[in-house]
């Protein structure tokens, strides 16, 4: 196979719609683009070596640095969800304490 050429602007184009578009992958982006995920790969961590996010050092290879909005949104649906597994949980033992009650009065030993 024959080895393709790519110019840096395609490449830095590459590499902005992966950090632009929440939930891609390497492996899909690539896909997308005609390139191989190592390929990208290899641009991303070019391309990203001088990035940090709040002093914490560069971003690791696949993990992109997170918007303030994007970061809430995220935070707002992991909240929506623990609130909606609470109340499954508080329903359940609900059940259970009352199946309890039920079946204590129900044995006459």
């Amino acid at each position: 196979m024959a080895r393709k050429n790519y110019t840096d602007e395609f490449r830095q184009r590459a590499v902005d719609l992966y950090e632009s578009t929440p939930g891609a992958t390497l492996k899909g982006i690539a896909a997308d683009l005609g390139v191989s995920r190592g390929a990208l790969r290899e641009w991303v961590e070019k391309h990203s070596s001088g990035t940090t996010t709040a002093g914490a050092g560069p971003v690791p290879v696949g993990r992109r640095p997170e918007s303030q909005a994007a970061r809430i949104a995220r935070l707002e649906a992991e909240l929506a969800e623990s609130k909606a597994e609470k109340l499954k949980l508080e329903t359940e033992r609900d059940i259970l304490r009352q199946a309890a009650k039920y079946f204590a009065g129900e044995t006459n030993w």
